[in-house]
């Protein structure tokens, strides 16, 4: 099979309804729109989430909670996940990314003290919980902030 011989199945595609062809269609005049309102006119209707009036359901629901336009977002990882580098390695947010550590970074790196760590590294990153700095210079590492 090639690329021009695709096609859709049998019956996927449905011709559209062509209205106001004429009386004899079924679906000429009014176009099924009805005879007046605000909806049978070109461009009528009414704009989305509009009640014909009644107080619209997004203005009935309380506002909730705050968002800090201006908070930090790090991508957390364990002192376990850095057990795959060598000893003496320098282990920065581009090398983690690169290894598939993490997936993206995008106000930095924090690094949490959930597990072990068995290597002598030195870890570059954002921010360090101090259970992470703890277990980080018990291996004979070093954790710098940048």
């Amino acid at each position: 099979m090639k690329l021009h011989e695709l096609k859709p199945a049998e019956g996927a595609v449905k011709a559209g309804k062509r209205v106001g062809r004429g009386t004899g269609s079924g679906i000429g005049k009014t176009c099924r729109r009805g005879q007046d309102g605000q909806n049978s006119r070109s461009g009528g209707g009414v704009r989305p989430g509009f009640e014909g009036g009644q107080m619209p359901l997004f203005r009935r629901l309380p506002k909730r909670g705050f968002k800090n336009k201006f908070a930090k977002q790090f991508t957390a990882i364990n002192v376990d996940r850095l057990n795959i580098f060598e000893d003496g390695t320098v282990v920065t947010p581009e090398l983690l990314l690169e290894r598939k550590v993490v997936k993206k970074v995008i106000d930095g790196i924090k690094i949490l003290g959930n597990g072990n760590i068995e290597k002598k590294l030195t870890v570059k990153a954002g921010k360090f919980s101090n259970a992470a700095v703890e277990k980080i210079e018990a291996a004979g590492g070093k954790a710098e902030v940048i």
